[in-house]
C-alpha cells in the first residue's frame, strides 16, 4: 500500500513544532503525531522515523515536510534535504487560511501548514543556489551598512545644528567636511563631533570597500553577461543588478512580466464590488529588498530629459548588443514619458514612481527571459493606484 504523509513545520529559534497528516478524500484527515521537539533538524529526523515504526514497514510511504518562510531562511531546508527527506518552504502569503478571528497556537499553525502541503494551497519559495545566497547576505550587508552610514549623517547634522551652526550649501561635499572640521566649538563638543567624523571616514571607506567587491563579484562569468545587459537600464548599476539576479534566480520561472512585478509587491490591488470601484495601492506582498530597490531606481528614471542619454549611461551600454540596447533605450524612453504624463495628470509624485517601478519590473523580466522583441505585457494605461 502506498501511503502520502505530509509533516507541517512551524519553527521557531526556540522550538519546533510538528504535525503529521495523511490526506483522506471525502473524511476528515488523519493524524498520526504532534510534538513539540527542540530546534534541531535531527529531532524532526528522529520523529520520522518513530512515525516510520508506528505505521509499520511493510507499506511504502512518501513523506513530505513544510515550514512557512522566516527568520531561519533556507538552514533547516538545506539540512533535511541533505539528510534525504524532501522539503519545501511555504510562502506565507499564498497559503490558504482559515476566514475571520480564529485561535492562533503553535500546534495549530503546524496543522494548518500539514493541511496546505496535503491539498496544495500554498505556492512554495524559490530556493537559490548556495552562491547566490552568500552573494545575497553580501549585498544586504553592504546596504545595513549603508543605512547606518545615513544615520551617522542625520546624526552630526542634529549634533551641529543643536549647537547653533547650520551650513546652507550643499552638505557632505569636500567643502562641507571642511567647515565641520574648522567649527569653533567648546573643547568637550569639539572631541564629540570629531570622534563623529572619524565614525563617518571609516564608514565611508567600508562602503567604498564593499562596492568595490560588488564589481568584482560582478564581473564573474556567472553574473556578468547578465548584471552588463541591466545595466542599459536608467537607475539600474551594478549593485541593484546583482540583487536582481541573486535573488530572482530563474526569470523564466514568471509566465510574464506582469507575475514577476507581483512577484516583487509592485502589482496594484483592487476591492470592487457591484459597481463600486475602488482601487488599492500597490501590494507590498513580495520581495521587500528588491522592491525598495527598483522604486528608487524608478526615482532616478523620473529625473531628466526624455530621450537623453548620460556619459555613464552610454558607458554602461557601450559593448552590449545593438537589440539590448534598442530594448533598454525604448523602455527608458517610455517609463520618462509615463512619469511626466502621469504628473500631468494630476497624480501624485510617489504614485508614479510606483507605477513607473512596477513598468522597470515588467522591462527586466523581458530583458532576462530574452523577450525583447516584444513589448514586456506592461499596462499602457495610467493605472488609478496610490502607494500606501
Amino acid at each position: 500500500m502506498y501511503r502520502i504523509i505530509k509533516i507541517g513545520m512551524d519553527v521557531h529559534s526556540k522550538n519546533y513544532t510538528l504535525c503529521a497528516m495523511e490526506p483522506t478524500i471525502g473524511a476528515e484527515d488523519r493524524i498520526f503525531g504532534e510534538v513539540q521537539v527542540a530546534p534541531d533538524y535531527k529531532e524532526v529526523i528522529c520523529f520520522i522515523e518513530s512515525l516510520r515504526m508506528k505505521l509499520g514497514f511493510c507499506d511504502e510511504y512518501s513523506i513530505e515536510c513544510g515550514y512557512e518562510a522566516g527568520c531561519l531562511g533556507y538552514t533547516l531546508y538545506h539540512q533535511l534535504t541533505e539528510a534525504g527527506i524532501k522539503c519545501v518552504i511555504l510562502a506565507p502569503t499564498t497559503m490558504l487560511t482559515q476566514q475571520g478571528k480564529r485561535i492562533k497556537t503553535d500546534k495549530r499553525d503546524a496543522r494548518l501548514i500539514a493541511q496546505c502541503l496535503c491539498y496544495g494551497g500554498y505556492h512554495p519559495v524559490y530556493i537559490p543556489t548556495g552562491k547566490d545566497d552568500a552573494v545575497k547576505e553580501y549585498l544586504r550587508m553592504r546596504d545595513d551598512h549603508k543605512l547606518a552610514f545615513k544615520k551617522l549623517k542625520q546624526q552630526i547634522n542634529a549634533f551641529v545644528l543643536r549647537h547653533g551652526h547650520l551650513y546652507s550649501g550643499t552638505k557632505w561635499t569636500i567643502k562641507h567636511f571642511t567647515w565641520l572640521k574648522k567649527l569653533d566649538l567648546h573643547p568637550m563638543y569639539r572631541e564629540t563631533l570629531d570622534e563623529y567624523l572619524a565614525s563617518y571616514e571609516e564608514q565611508e571607506a567600508k562602503i567604498e570597500r564593499y562596492d568595490n567587491r560588488i564589481e568584482e563579484i560582478a564581473s564573474e562569468a556567472r553574473y556578468q553577461e547578465k548584471a552588463k545587459k541591466l545595466g542599459c537600464f536608467l537607475g539600474i548599476r551594478t549593485h541593484t543588478a546583482l540583487s536582481l539576479i541573486v535573488e530572482t534566480g530563474d526569470f523564466k520561472r514568471f509566465a510574464k512580466g506582469n507575475t514577476y512585478a507581483a512577484f516583487l509587491g509592485l502589482a496594484p490591488g483592487e476591492h470592487s464590488s457591484s459597481e463600486n470601484v475602488n482601487r488599492l495601492g500597490i501590494s507590498k506582498a513580495g520581495n521587500t529588498h528588491l522592491r525598495c530597490l527598483l522604486i528608487e531606481a524608478a526615482k532616478g528614471i523620473c529625473k531628466g530629459t526624455i530621450g537623453h542619454k548620460s556619459k555613464e549611461l552610454r558607458a554602461r551600454q557601450d559593448g552590449q548588443p545593438a537589440e539590448v540596447i534598442a530594448y533598454a533605450d525604448k523602455a527608458n524612453t517610455r517609463l520618462r514619458r509615463k512619469y511626466y504624463k502621469m504628473i500631468r495628470y494630476g497624480k501624485k509624485k510617489n504614485v508614479a514612481v510606483a507605477a513607473v517601478a512596477r513598468e522597470l519590473a515588467c522591462f527586466i523580466w523581458g530583458m532576462m527571459t530574452g523577450n525583447i522583441g516584444i513589448h514586456s505585457k506592461a499596462d499602457t494605461s495610467i493605472p488609478s493606484v496610490s502607494q500606501g
